[in-house]
């Protein structure tokens, strides 16, 4: 069968009948959703049972720069999808539905309405505490229960391919090219992420991929889900809440409040873990990393202007000469120099 787009509803309808998934007297309302780089997503309603996200992975990124990945990586996600119900508390994650390895397709059931993104959310008013805790607790609960079954999980998750070719190459390995002054810093971190086999890492784990339900987290997104290093799901978090910080300069104080309450909340439900130990550094190392990546790297923050970004690189590379040893010191001296520089 030759590749479908799923972006052209008539051959998406047609598809779904052949597949059995839906007959010939569904009538279907079909929404492409738009935002996302790696992926084609529609959305299939066909009340009243039927309520879906069909996600397509795509080769080439649709960013700037050249960026190609394995479309295989759309079933790495159902994998994903099928652990991660298993490891959280139920309604964390959308539940599967089906997919299809020629396609390279995921249809997974969609979040009902009304629910709102924890980006949008976080762009709109300031950080709650309740949805900063649970966010935190949710990436614990994601790292101590996939610890507790490493035996099962690590040799399902062992390939980080589709890590390197949409985290650590495009962040990491671009921004050292872009400032050679960090590449130091950025390879050594490279090269202690590889070796670093502990627990599930989402990989992903940011506010963009939370839909917020009832006061529900529901995560989504997990294309590059393996078996790992979990401080890069911390740092990875933290770039988000501390560039709000830069981006929302009149609740630059809630935000930085808001990144120290995700760190301690997390800590205190990881920090007696046999996996925990040197943890801090390393969340610490990755925070960095991802604050300079979001500013340097291929898929920059979107809200950031050129000169927000030159800045954020400016403090990055001070940051990083420094190496501040505490997560409570890099997030002190990060919003310290956002105050000096205005």
């Amino acid at each position: 069968m030759a590749i479908i787009n799923i972006e052209n509803h008539q051959d998406l309808v047609r598809y779904l009948r052949e597949q059995g998934l839906i007959t010939n007297q569904d009538k279907l309302h079909c929404k492409n959703l738009y935002g996302g780089v790696s992926n084609r997503t529609v959305r299939v309603s066909c009340p009243p049972s039927k309520n879906w996200v069909i996600k397509q992975a795509l080769e080439k990124l649709r960013v700037k720069e050249d960026w190609f990945s394995d479309p295989q990586r759309i079933h790495r996600e159902a994998e994903g999808l099928r652990w991660l119900a298993k490891l959280t508390t139920p309604g964390s994650v959308p539940g599967f539905i089906f997919e299809d390895h020629e396609q390279h397709l995921l249809i997974m059931q969609a979040i009902a309405k009304p629910h709102h993104s924890y980006k949008l959310l976080l762009l709109e008013a300031e950080p709650k505490k309740t949805h900063t805790t649970r966010f935190a607790h949710l990436c614990a609960d994601i790292h101590r229960n996939s610890y507790d079954r490493r035996d099962e999980i690590a040799p399902k998750f062992a390939d980080t391919g589709f890590f390197e070719s949409l985290r650590l190459d495009p962040y990491y390995v671009f921004s050292a090219r872009q400032l050679p002054e960090a590449a130091p810093f950025l390879f050594k971190l490279i090269e202690t992420t590889r070796a670093r086999k502990r627990t599930l890492v989402h990989g992903d784990y940011s506010p963009k991929n939370i839909l917020i339900q009832n006061n529900q987290l529901i995560l989504l997104d997990h294309e590059v889900i393996h078996f790992g290093d979990p401080a890069f799901d911390i740092g990875f978090s933290l770039a988000h809440f501390l560039s709000k910080a830069h981006y929302r300069s009149s609740l630059r104080s809630q935000f930085t409040a808001a990144a120290h309450l995700f760190w301690q909340s997390y800590f205190k439900q990881t920090h007696m873990a046999p996996w925990a130990v040197d943890l801090e550094q390393q969340c610490v190392n990755h925070t960095l990393g991802c604050l300079l990546a979001r500013v340097a790297g291929k898929s920059p923050l979107e809200h950031l202007n050129s000169s927000q970004r030159t800045l954020q690189k400016m403090i990055l590379l001070q940051l990083i000469e420094k190496h501040p040893a505490t997560m409570q010191s890099l997030i002190e001296q990060f919003e310290e120099r956002l105050n000096s520089y205005g």
